[in-house]
Parts: C-alpha cells; structure tokens; sequence
C-alpha cells in the first residue's frame, strides 16, 4: 500500500517509555505515511515514568527508529515538554538529523503562521506547583492500571474501548485550564509571535 502524503503532520504526549504508550499502533502510522514536516510536540519520552524499575520496551525503540529514519527525507523538529524537559539542553541543536527547539513557528500552504509548543508554560500547576503535577501523574498512571480490568470486563460485554485515565484527567485539566486562565497566556503568546493560531499538546485533548 503507498503511503498516504501530508505537508505537515503533529504529533505530541506519545510518553516513550512509559508501559501504557501504544507503540504498535504510532510503528503502523509512521510506516504509512510520508510528510515533509514533523513536528514532535513534546512529551515524546516520558523521562518522569524512566527508572531503576522501569523497563525500555523494544517497540519503543521502534518508533524512535521509525522517527529517526524518516529525519533523513522529512524536517523533523522536536520541541520538548514537561515530560522530556531533558531534552532543552539540546535546543538549538540538531541530533541525529531531529532539530531540538523550545518553540517553532509553522507555515501552513495558505502562508498563515501558528506557534507551535507542547502547552505546558502555560499550565499553572507546572508553573507553581510542580509536586501536585508531579501526584496527578501517580494517579494517573494508576488510573491507567485500572484500565486494563475495566476493559476486559468491557470486552467481553461486547463494549468498545473506553479510557478512564482519559476520561479523568480530561476533568481535571479542564478544571486547571479554567481556573488558570490558559486560553488566555495562549492567546497572548500568539500575539506577542504575530501568528494566527497555536498547535500545542499537553491537555490530551484535541
């Protein structure tokens, strides 16, 4: 099957690394597409959930082996989050053919401008409370785990897959993005860039 063709393709919160990221399902998409920009819109690696007692799994490696070979015909830029906030050491760098930059400017094929983050320098609760950041990933992590039993039960119900870690911390960031004002310092930050709009991840939700 030929690849499908983009201009620019979007990606952000894969959490490399961490047990519960679909690696098989990101290895299917990048082998069937092709784009002449990639952005990585951070939270790539999840460096929080990195460990003595985690375990790197092989098709991790795979999608970054996928990334990696697409760099050599592909733009790829790499713009960290609060996740892979590791990688801002690179920044202004190029690795591996990747270029590592805090924020990017895209041009879409109508000539108009968005600034592109991963979203968290606007969030509050990372700005000024990083020890309740850090929890509601704890809990969100173990809001994972009871996914896998609720959806077994689902299953053999004859139910689609439904994300409870999703379905909660869709509730919760929408409670911070309200209270923190974050459309808000959004909007600003476009301003202050002379663009149009902003692509950003963070919040899991489109």
């Amino acid at each position: 099957m030929n690849p499908l063709k983009y201009r620019s393709i979007f990606l952000s919160d894969l959490h490399l690394g961490n047990r519960w990221c679909r690696a098989g399902n990101l290895s299917g998409f990048l082998s069937s597409v092709e784009c002449d920009n990639l952005y990585l819109v951070g939270d790539i690696i999840d460096g929080w959930n990195i460990g003595p007692r985690h375990t790197w799994p092989a098709s991790h490696t795979s999608v970054l082996r996928s990334i990696l070979s697409l760099a050599g015909k592909t733009a790829v830029t790499y713009i960290p989050g609060n996740h892979d906030e590791f990688m801002n050491r690179f920044d202004g760098q190029s690795v591996c053919g990747v270029r590592i930059r805090s924020e990017a400017v895209h041009t879409a094929a109508d000539g108009k401008k968005y600034l592109v983050v991963h979203g968290h320098q606007f969030d509050v609760v990372m700005l000024y409370s990083r020890w309740l950041a850090w929890a509601g990933n704890r809990a969100y992590s173990l809001a994972q785990q009871l996914n896998t039993g609720i959806n077994c039960i689902r299953s053999l119900a004859g139910r689609e897959y439904w994300s409870l870690s999703s379905f909660l911390k869709n509730r919760v960031k929408r409670a911070v993005k309200y209270i923190s004002r974050y459309e808000s310092r959004i909007a600003r930050s476009v301003r202050d860039v002379g663009a149009e709009g902003i692509i950003c991840g963070h919040i899991h939700n489109p």
